[in-house]
């Protein structure tokens, strides 16, 4: 049946989408008392409460039971009655406000630099707190994301942005806490525009001498590194081997991109050579080795849940199963959503696949929360809803893991309501308009 929209709700409809994106301001500083109420809480450690209460004040998680009494005085009330309420999502990798259109203009685009070495590039210097895309995560739960330098063999470092903000300085939750490192392919693999248009052309004599010839100048970088970070004094500072110091301190991490088994094997030999704590982005085949890098205790980011796998005689499940493999291996590991043309919006379906590929929703929930957290090193901060951490919180309509009852109702970033209106919900009312549905 067809139907026509009222000249009242046409006018709703029209002051709905005339609020452009650029009047959705950052929320303002919430201070007081803040209580979630009724809803079943998931706190991200494995723990489900059920008709239970959050209590909040001056943007931190005081209590989370229950039996709490709720204050009338002053305090902003949220019924969750009904609802489900989760820990914020945490992107653990991605160019979010670095890159808005992936083949755009290259002056418009601040996620890839040039040369090979570049580790004191600092990725949150060129973070877009403007970004159209941010609006969409926040009305899909994400709330924390890990902004990723690209290219060359260091990328530089990257930091941690909490999405409800005036400009970097205000976005920063944590700084400057990984190095990412590009390892060289030791597979014979065409790629890009070579690949789609001579498949057939002849590959490089031996691309495994030459990923060891690249993985040996990449060690001489460190060894150099570890040298000048020995040093007291310096006559001149260096800054690409003054950005890698905190390697070797632990203040900072190594994450080395790459999903073959080689790979990866590499990044092991970093761990026993220099002692780095590294995390393995991407990791398609990490299930081969999950025991390996168990015992040398490193973390795995993995990439696009839902792609094809990356040898021919794997099962074609098997991107579905690598997180359960991980999780019995006992490997500390978090689900990401590289695929481009989602912009990361898919992350929590991607968890709700691993979910029914082995494991549990809670261990699924916290591969996006608790985990990620742990890897980023802001688990003291964030990752679970529990006392002394920062209220960041998505309250949500039904299962945020599954794509058709996940209606995210509230996010809260450290005690803050914020907006969940976006471009593309702008536009969805638009055209509503335009057309006469209601």
């Amino acid at each position: 049946m067809k139907k026509f929209v009222t000249p009242i709700t046409a006018l709703l409809l029209f002051t709905g989408f005339a609020k452009a994106q650029e009047t959705v301001y950052p929320t303002k500083e919430y201070k007081g008392q803040l209580f979630i109420t009724n809803g079943t809480v998931h706190v991200g450690n494995g723990q489900v409460l059920e008709n239970a209460t959050i209590e909040v004040n001056n943007g931190k998680i005081v209590r989370v039971g229950t039996d709490i009494p709720v204050s009338q005085n002053n305090a902003k009330l949220i019924d969750a009655k009904g609802k489900q309420v989760y820990p914020g999502l945490i992107l653990p990798s991605c160019d979010l406000g670095l890159k808005e259109i992936a083949n755009g203009v290259r002056g418009s685009n601040d996620y890839y630099e040039l040369g090979d070495y570049n580790p004191s590039v600092r990725s949150i210097v060129a973070y877009n707190t403007d970004s159209k895309i941010t609006g969409t995560l926040r009305a899909n739960g994400i709330l924390l994301a890990s902004i990723t330098p690209e290219g060359g063999v260091i990328s530089g470092s990257s930091s941690v942005v909490q999405l409800d903000a005036w400009n970097w300085e205000d976005a920063a939750y944590k700084m400057d806490g990984g190095i990412h490192l590009n390892l060289p392919s030791f597979l014979p693999r065409p790629t890009g525009r070579r690949a789609f248009f001579f498949p057939g052309a002849p590959q490089p004599a031996d691309p495994v001498k030459q990923a060891l010839d690249k993985v040996d100048e990449i060690k001489t970088f460190f060894r150099e590194a570890k040298a000048y970070e020995q040093e007291t004094t310096h006559k001149q500072t260096n800054l690409k081997l003054e950005a890698v110091k905190g390697l070797f301190n632990k203040t900072q991490k190594l994450f080395v991109h790459g999903d073959q088994v080689k790979q990866m094997l590499v990044a092991i030999d970093f761990v026993k050579e220099f002692g780095f704590d590294v995390v393995i982005v991407g990791g398609s085949e990490s299930y081969q080795i999950a025991n390996l890098l168990k015992q040398n205790n490193i973390a795995v980011i993995l990439g696009s849940e839902h792609e094809l796998p990356s040898m021919e005689d794997d099962d074609i499940d098997q991107p579905f199963k690598t997180p359960a493999v991980l999780q019995k291996a006992g490997v500390l590991f978090a689900l990401n959503d590289a695929f481009t043309e989602a912009r990361y919006r898919n992350l929590s379906f991607n968890a709700g696949t691993a979910a029914t590929y082995g494991l549990s929703k809670e261990q699924a929930l916290q591969a996006i929360t608790m985990n990620t957290a742990k890897i980023l090193g802001i688990d003291d901060r964030t990752g679970s809803l529990e006392a002394g951490k920062d209220a960041n919180i998505v309250v949500c309509d039904g299962d945020i893991l599954d794509m058709k009852s996940s209606n995210v109702s509230h996010a809260i970033i450290q005690g803050r309501d914020v907006s969940l209106d976006n471009k593309q919900k702008q536009l969805y009312e638009r055209y509503r308009y335009k057309y006469g549905i209601q």
